[in-house]
């Protein structure tokens, strides 16, 4: 009776240890066997992006039922390499790459066709490069090249003005992209203009951020367009801008700077209403995005009742869109930010010739009244004097005095234009006041808004770690009551 029990042990012992030699020979087998295999891949690399699920194509030629094969998905560049192996009508995870926990399965119902596909879910910049799919039964191995995307909208600003050539420059910036994209800029009827080098900066999750700057002037029209493209994966986004003709004017005297800093003063209110307007939108969006997360917080109380994997997947859906919402008010602040300095400059600009017409002023007021007593210290003198032999001098006292006159008369007409332009200036200085403090008020309302999404953003992420600490202990349970059956 005890020979029979020392019998059992040992044979379960025997296959416990048969099992894990056989799975760690099966790997070692794909470096022996690799100058002998026939390499085959589709033509066209699989394109996808960030954040989609695909499929990395593999079939076995003739089809037969693969479910008791052996299958290995790996990248020559990893370490460990092994994506995803399959062996014996059951997953082995114990050599799969980190990176790809949770994320890789294939189809069981298509294994027994032949079709060895992996299934990859929630793509990652990450997970670009060539994939290897290994059949240690047969003397093939197929190649595929996953090339994975990102793509965002882009932005034009006013960066401010070119004094020396007369121009505006243009700014286009464009956040998440993947590959790197380039920058092009285009006038009215689609030429290409040329702009300084695009500067690029690659952050710590891989996605570019790239920024562009041109001088554009009149004879380059009035409507320019900002084009981001990624040719790889064959996305492209564009952006437009029109600047009124105004904005070109040069100066050639005294009278022609103070019309442009009118003209300034134009420009201003045109960009305050086209930046109402925008506000506007993003207002109406912003109402529709919380009546959509609204929504989402009443459909929590429905997905309680799902199972976690299910939760799992909401909580990354909304974390992904609160993450959507964090950036679109980033660049709604930024750009206000912009347009916050681009008001400042004007207003001191305004400033600065509302006191050189105030100097003007004063100075005509001055030279005026330095006529008007010359004027007067001539007609006491001539009436000092008595006789004929005064009457020439008389004569010439009133040819004098029409001089003086007409000169005053002048004097009095200048004085007029610089009060006419300075009420202009006062009132433009008024409106670029007030739009300055209307702007920094939605600034600070985009700013509360921020940090609300990003304290829900905080209690998104406590949730999934919560689910996946409990997928986690569920697993170790399995694992460990498998273990006690072995034994």
């Amino acid at each position: 009776m005890v020979h029979v029990k020392d019998r059992l042990v040992v044979r379960s012992l025997f296959r416990c240890l048969s099992g894990l030699v056989f799975q760690h020979v099966v790997l070692l087998l794909t470096h022996f066997n690799g100058a002998q295999l026939q390499k085959t891949g589709p033509p066209e690399p699989i394109k996808v992006m960030v954040g989609d699920d695909t499929v990395l194509p593999c079939h076995l030629e003739p089809p037969m039922d693969a479910v008791q094969m052996t299958i290995e998905w790996g990248r020559p560049d990893l370490n460990p390499r092994f994506a995803y192996v399959w062996h014996n009508g059951q997953e082995l995870l114990g050599d799969q790459n980190i990176a790809y926990k949770g994320r890789t399965a294939l189809s069981v119902s298509k294994l027994k066709q032949g079709d060895v596909s992996l299934r990859l879910s929630k793509v990652k910049v990450s997970d670009n490069g060539s994939y290897r799919c290994y059949i240690p039964r047969q003397t093939k191995e197929y190649f595929v090249e996953l090339v994975v995307g990102a793509v965002s909208a882009a932005g034009i600003s006013l960066a401010g003005l070119d004094k020396s050539s007369s121009g505006v420059v243009l700014q286009c910036e464009s956040k998440g992209w993947y590959p790197e994209p380039e920058v092009l800029w285009l006038d009215g009827e689609g030429n290409v203009l040329s702009a300084g080098p695009t500067e690029t900066v690659r952050g710590p999750d891989d996605l570019y951020t790239v920024s562009s700057r041109v001088t554009v002037d009149k004879r380059h029209g009035h409507r320019f367009t900002c084009r981001v493209q990624q040719n790889i994966i064959n996305q492209t986004r564009e952006t437009h801008i029109d600047v009124p003709a105004d904005f070109f004017m040069t100066s050639s005297n005294c009278s022609a700077s103070v019309t442009i800093s009118v003209l300034f003063g134009l420009m201003l209110i045109f960009a305050v209403v086209f930046f109402v307007w925008k506000l506007r939108q993003n207002k109406t969006g912003s109402m529709s995005e919380t009546s959509a997360q609204n929504t989402d917080k009443e459909n929590e109380s429905r997905d309680q009742l799902m199972t976690k994997s299910k939760n799992l997947g909401y909580l990354d859906k909304k974390k992904a869109k609160l993450d959507e919402d964090f950036q679109r008010k980033k660049e709604e602040q930024k750009h206000m930010e912009q347009t916050l300095r681009t008001l400042t400059e004007l207003r001191e600009e305004l400033e600065k010739q509302n006191e050189k017409l105030k100097a003007e002023k004063e100075k005509l007021g001055t030279l005026a009244e330095e006529y008007e007593k010359k004027m007067n210290s001539v007609d006491e003198e001539v009436n000092k004097k008595e006789g004929d032999k005064m009457d020439n001098k008389v004569q010439g006292y009133l040819k004098l005095k029409q001089v003086f006159t007409e000169i005053k008369w002048k004097l009095e007409e200048r004085k007029k234009e610089p009060q006419t332009l300075q009420l202009i200036t006062e009132k433009l200085m008024k409106g670029t006041f007030d739009e300055i403090k209307r702007i920094t008020e939605r600034k600070e309302e985009v700013e509360k808004h921020m940090e609300q999404i990003k304290e829900q953003l905080e209690e998104t992420e406590k949730q999934r770690e919560e689910i996946q600490a409990k997928h986690k202990s569920v697993r170790e349970e399995k694992k460990s009551d498998f273990n006690n059956l072995i034994i």
